[in-house]
Order: C-alpha cells, then structure tokens, then sequence
C-alpha cells in the first residue's frame, strides 16, 4: 500500500478535540509507516540526551501510542543494526540498543544542522567539488546522490557547488559512504563571490544548482501542520506529557526529512520571505513549549534493560539557541 500523503490538518474533518490529538489521528490513518526512518528520530533526539541506549522494549512502549506495533519496531531495529546504525550490549537477560560510533556521527552531524537557532551567514565564498577524471555511470551516479545528501547542487557534469559545506567533513562524508576510491578523483576548492558585473550572479548560481520550488512548497505544508499546536503547547503544564513527546517526536521527524533536502543555503541566497526561516522559528518555538511535559513522559517510560531511568543530559536545554562565544573560547 502507499503511503499517503502528509496534508496539513483541517480540524472539522477529524473527530479530535484539540490540535495535538489532530495531528496524532491524522498520522495514525496513514498507510505503511516508514518506521526505521521514525526510530532514527527517538534515538537522535530523545536517547541520544539520555546516553544513546535504550531497552527493547521500552523503545516499543514509546512507540505503540502511534500505532507502529511491536512486530515493525523489531525488525526495524534489525535493520538499523545490519545498517550499523545500532548495536546491542546484553544487560542479563535483556539487551539495550546503542548508537554504533558511526551511528552517533551521523547524529551528530544531522543535530547541528536541525538544532541549529538560525541559518548560518555567508562568507561569500563558493565550495567547490569538481570531477578531474571520467567515472563510470555508476559511480556518477553514487557521488551525485551523496552530494545532493550534504546539500550540494549540480551546475554542471562533475561540477558540485555549495556556499557554506565544510569540504574536509565532505570528504569524510564520502568516505564513510564507502566511495572512498573516488576521492582522488575530486578536487576540492574555495572559489570568491563574482565580482564583476557582466559575470554569473549569486542568484544565477542557485537558480542553476537547485530547484528550491517543491520545497518551498513543502515548508509551507510542515507551518500549516504544525501552527495550531502552538494553542496547545501555550498551556504546557496542562499538555498530557505522553502527547507532548508523541507531538516533539512527530515535529522533529518531519523537520528533519525537510532538512535532508534542504541544502541550507545562508539567508543572503534565498528568495524573500523563504518558508524554511518560518519553518525553523515555528519549531524552535514549539519544541521549548514541549520539551518539559515531554521529558515528564521519558522519565516514566524510557528504560534500560536493567531497568533504571538514565538521566537527561544538560546539552539538551541547548537546543535552538545560538552558541555561546564564552563557552567557545571567543
């Protein structure tokens, strides 16, 4: 069956009273529930402030209230450790899912992008990849992909531009996808903003290298969704804190699968009135009025397979706001 697509929530047309309640029927009707891609969301943003471990079955517990049953969690989870997402340490009879390093890595890096309190600003300098040697289809193909994954665009064949990627973690990257044999065969390099008023413009440059309409479309979709939550979430004390995490969990997932395509281009580069700055202030405001009732829910559920509660780290009140130069040495 597939999987139906995701619309913002017309409150009329569901038999809920309140906006969270929407959201978590709207999501329940859905056809196949790509449930892996959800595990990766709990462990990133609700384990991973806890240690990066969890029981079993405490992972299916979270999980039920949004009818992924136990049967898809485990092999989900089997998947993500074949993946080397996960791994397991056995505690007695039971077992605890951990983040592999690599696994955490990729947190990580994902984090700094979805947690981040504002886009970033340019230093009006282009980030270039370019192919100095013919590949074979194939392998066109696979670094293509994993450029577009860390944001680049194609202005041209064996041409990857990017205004603000960092090009070792490029190349790491790379590597850790396993196309390590490539590498000699890119070239790295810093390229100046043009100066010259009958060269290419910024603005030509993006138009050329992304197709930022679709979304933009689907940015617009992620505000309509999730701008009546805030209602609910205003009154947090009263927020059922099983709602609250289910609602935290559900803004992250879809924020973050904005995000994977979202090259995250600085402002200086982006239409006017982009729907990506609106998205992100609406998340970073609905996530701080969920954070506490959902925290209040992970106390009482999330467990390691001894059975004890791990506490959560004091990183997680980071989250959203801007880096502190202080605490950075600046």
């Amino acid at each position: 069956m597939a999987r139906k697509r995701y619309h913002p929530i017309r409150m009329s047309e569901n038999p809920v009273s309140t906006p969270v309640e929407a959201l978590l029927h709207e999501f329940r009707q859905q056809g196949r529930v790509q449930a892996g891609s959800l595990i990766i969301t709990v462990f990133g943003d609700a384990v991973l402030p806890r240690g990066g471990r969890i029981w079993l079955g405490s992972l299916i517990r979270l999980l039920q209230p949004l009818d992924v049953n136990e049967r898809l969690v485990r092999t989900s989870v089997f998947r993500l450790v074949k993946d080397e997402w996960l791994r397991t340490e056995a505690a007695g009879r039971r077992s605890d899912y951990l983040l592999t390093e690599s696994g955490q890595r990729r947190f990580e890096a994902a984090a700094r992008q979805i947690y981040a309190a504002d886009i970033p600003l340019w230093d009006r300098r282009w980030r270039l990849i370019l192919q100095t040697r013919d590949l074979d289809l194939r392998q066109r193909e696979l670094l293509r992909r994993a450029l577009y994954w860390q944001g680049f665009g194609e202005l041209s064949a064996g041409c990857f531009v990017h205004p603000g990627a960092d090009l070792v973690r490029a190349f790491d990257a790379l590597a850790a996808e396993g196309l390590q044999e490539l590498l000699p065969a890119l070239m790295p390099l810093l390229a100046a903003d043009p100066v010259l008023e009958q060269s290419a413009s910024a603005p030509d440059m993006v138009a050329r290298a992304w197709d930022l309409g679709n979304l933009a479309a689907d940015y617009e979709r992620f505000v309509g969704r999730y701008q009546p939550l805030l209602g609910d979430a205003a009154a947090a004390g009263a927020l059922d804190p099983e709602h609250a995490f289910l609602a935290r969990v559900l803004l992250i997932h879809d924020f973050r699968r904005l995000l994977l395509r979202d090259p995250q281009l600085p402002a200086d580069l982006l239409p006017a009135d982009w729907p990506g700055q609106h998205a992100r202030a609406l998340c970073r405001e609905l996530y701080r009025r969920l954070l506490a009732p959902s925290e209040l829910h992970l106390d009482r559920c999330l467990q390691l397979a001894s059975g004890a509660t791990p506490p959560v780290s004091r990183t997680l009140e980071t989250r959203f706001l801007p880096p502190d130069p202080l605490a950075a040495g600046l």
